[in-house]
């Protein structure tokens, strides 16, 4: 009779246990999210020290996001930008009579984290939004140029502060650049499956050469000599040429660049539906078994 008892027992369970039991089970997939970015950038520097969003260029990027819980995700981002600044903008004597400028393109691939103000989670009606912020680290490739007649030149060939030479004791900058991207921003779940977001982000750097201008002129006949005739064209553009030694740029402080925008992000898949929670199902086994 105990046996009986037993085996009427499980195949009730097995028959009644409601629908609401059948277990979505969350994935590397379904916790991950895919989506893109369009906005602006533009830069911090010797060029343009103080105005913000001055000079802005189309921006935009990849971003993957993978949600370790409701207030952490790993972050990976692959950004593209634009940053370019004009001594003959500025408000002040000093650059205007320098008259340097430059414009560049960024390319940037970062790793770091998100978190979440709030406990979020996209499709999710009740966990629907969250204000955030991000960290990461990352490459960045800059290519400096600048125009002269009407024709775009690349700058860190050129070696415009005597780099590679004896006049200034520096070899050339790299183009690959270490960079730390830092921000902060806003997103909100559109249906099951999507959400916007709304993002601001600066990236410190740890160069002073974005715009090409770093530290002091060298002699510009000598550079001319040794760099060539562009070079000596591009290091120094004011009405009557500089002494060597004489302050071009701000060594003391690094350059810096940001971007902004708006963007869409889409999870890219859905927890695994079984019939049972594995676990539910291995109790309701021991259960029975005890009976």
């Amino acid at each position: 009779m105990n046996q009986v008892f037993r085996i009427i027992t499980f195949l009730l369970l097995l028959v009644v246990v409601p629908l609401k039991n059948y277990a979505q089970h969350d994935h590397f997939w379904s916790k991950s999210e895919l989506g893109f970015t369009v906005g602006g950038s533009y830069y911090i520097g010797d060029l343009n020290r103080f105005g913000h969003f001055n000079n802005s260029n189309l921006s935009g990027g990849l971003i993957f996001r993978h949600n370790y819980n409701s207030r952490v995700a790993l972050r990976v981002s692959l950004t593209y930008g634009k940053v370019e600044a004009y001594d003959s903008l500025a408000n002040n004597d000093y650059q205007l009579n320098r008259n340097l400028s430059f414009e560049s393109t960024i390319f940037e691939g970062a790793v770091g984290f998100e978190f979440n103000y709030f406990n979020y989670k996209i499709g999710n009606k009740k966990y629907y939004a969250t204000p955030f912020m991000f960290a990461q680290v990352g490459m960045a490739r800059i290519n400096p140029k600048a125009e002269l007649n009407g024709e775009l030149h690349e700058l860190q060939p050129l070696g415009t502060e005597g780099q590679g030479t004896e006049l200034n004791g520096n070899d050339y900058y790299s183009r690959m650049q270490l960079v730390v991207p830092m921000g902060f921003g806003f997103k909100i779940n559109l249906g099951e499956k999507a959400a916007v977001n709304i993002q601001y982000g600066i990236r410190k750097t740890f160069t002073d050469y974005l715009d090409d201008v770093g530290d002091f002129y060298v002699d510009n006949i000598a550079l001319g000599s040794r760099n060539g005739d562009l070079s000596a064209a591009f290091a120094d553009r004011s009405a009557t040429l500089n002494p060597a030694g004489s302050k071009r740029g701000n060594p003391n402080t690094k350059d810096w660049y940001s971007t902004f925008g708006i963007g869409l992000s889409f999870k890219l898949g859905s927890p695994r539906t079984c019939s049972f929670r594995t676990e539910q199902r291995n109790r309701h086994i021991i259960w029975w078994k005890n009976l």
